[in-house]
């Protein structure tokens, strides 16, 4: 009997739709990136991007325990010396809210070329409506 591994050309995408609204931001991105680099399927490789779409909706309403909202602290470096830059999880909630989900998801994921194919699978939106009808998202697996 042959052991059969996945590659590319055998991979089997689907999408998922997921409501966000009220959900815990780290179990929530745990879950998606499972979904994103296919753990869920028996078909599971490490090398190979087998996940699958997840269209996430209401991404702006999710939940934060404890006072992560004040004290979490998100920072980059600008490439200058002394060039730290530092902002509040309440601030970048306020401008761009779906960065805090898929800044979560890209954590969990593989850094390198396979994490930048798996996290472009992800779709999110503040909003209940998207662009993806015609794809026929499925409730989200998990």
């Amino acid at each position: 009997m042959k052991t059969h591994h996945l590659n590319k050309d055998t991979v089997v995408r689907n999408w998922y739709e997921l409501d966000a609204e009220g959900m815990i931001l780290g179990r929530l991105a745990s879950q998606i990136a499972i979904v994103l680099r296919g753990k869920h399927k028996p078909t599971f490789s490490p090398h190979v991007d087998g996940g699958d779409f997840v269209v996430v909706t209401n991404a702006d309403k999710l939940k934060f325990t404890g006072q992560k909202v004040q004290q979490k602290l998100y920072h980059h470096h600008s490439g200058y010396p002394g060039g730290m830059k530092y902002q509040l999880l309440a601030d970048v909630l306020k401008k761009h809210p779906e960065r805090v989900l898929r800044r979560a998801v890209w954590g969990m994921l593989p850094k390198g070329p396979l994490g930048r194919r798996q996290i472009k699978k992800l779709k999110l939106y503040t909003t209940s409506d998207h662009p993806h009808y015609a794809q026929k998202p499925q409730p989200f697996p998990l």
